[in-house]
């Protein structure tokens, strides 16, 4: 570990007063910055390899959404969409893309206050290392999982006869928003994983959050069927407008107003709760 160099005492004082750490003191280059959390996201790799377990939910949740929903809903829903099964698997799997990012934003919570309490992060306020660097380490790890579980999720999709409306590059773009929409979301959960006491407190509050935003929208099914003022609800929803601009990138329609809501709403987020994150995490006890 580098150390602190102690500035020299001005003339006539008592004695030298330790310098901050660098961290402290925003002088820690870009290049520098990139280190540390390439550093940071090593170690949290290295925490997923030891734990396998843990990746369970990527590999499996993506699964068994898809079987539930179609095998359960598809026929009922996919009759309200003028078709069967088939027209519920494409419109459901976009959605499901949108609703990914938000269950496993979650984990960056509950692992953020888990490594509180076992002492990890006091040890990382310690280190002259930018205080984002140890939040920005843990999206980018959990955007790797997010990944994962959108390649299982698109695999089941085309495995069950999910059709492509456009192209890959749509597709891709798909991916792309989902991922920027997840990153901003998992902010939100990071300020909950230092403000709440446990990871069982982050995760019940955080389904108190996603359970009204996720079944009142547009992910499961189209909003001309809910009463006029869940469709209000709807309408305002940023997942509503995650999983319509999902569905027009994979399947076509229009998609200008969805994809250019849904990045405001994501820059809105980062911006208010990013500063939060490590305004928070610069003072926790």
């Amino acid at each position: 570990m580098s150390t602190t160099t102690l500035s020299p005492a001005p003339a006539g004082s008592a004695g030298a007063t330790p310098a901050r750490p660098a961290a402290e003191e925003g002088r820690i280059g870009l290049r520098s910055h990139l280190r540390h959390i390439g550093a940071l996201a090593r170690r949290n790799l290295l925490q997923i390899k030891k734990d396998p377990e843990s990746m369970f939910d990527v590999l499996l949740m993506p699964i068994v959404f898809t079987l539930l929903f179609v095998y359960v809903f598809g026929g009922s829903v996919g009759g309200s969409l003028g078709g069967g099964r088939q027209d519920y698997l494409n419109y459901l799997v976009p959605g499901l893309m949108a609703m990914m990012g938000m269950n496993i934003a979650m984990a960056v919570g509950t692992g953020v206050n888990d490594d509180f309490r076992k002492g990890v992060m006091d040890r990382f306020r310690t280190m002259p290392i930018a205080r984002s660097s140890v939040l920005i380490a843990k999206i980018v790890v959990e955007l790797g999982r997010m990944t994962v579980a959108l390649a299982i999720l698109l695999a089941m999709g085309f495995a069950l006869g999910m059709t492509l409306g456009t192209s890959v590059l749509g597709l891709l773009g798909a991916v792309a928003l989902s991922a920027v929409f997840g990153a901003a979301v998992m902010w939100i959960f990071i300020v909950l994983g230092l403000a709440m006491k446990t990871a069982q407190a982050v995760q019940g509050m955080g389904m108190l959050v996603l359970m009204p935003l996720q079944f009142g929208s547009s992910i499961f099914a189209p909003p001309t069927t809910m009463p006029g003022w869940l469709r209000t609800f709807t309408d305002y929803n940023p997942l509503s407008n995650l999983a319509d601009a999902v569905r027009g990138l994979m399947m076509g329609g229009p998609v200008a107003d969805a994809v250019w809501m849904t990045l405001a709403w994501a820059a809105a987020i980062t911006a208010v709760m990013a500063p939060l994150a490590v305004s928070r995490f610069r003072r926790k006890a």
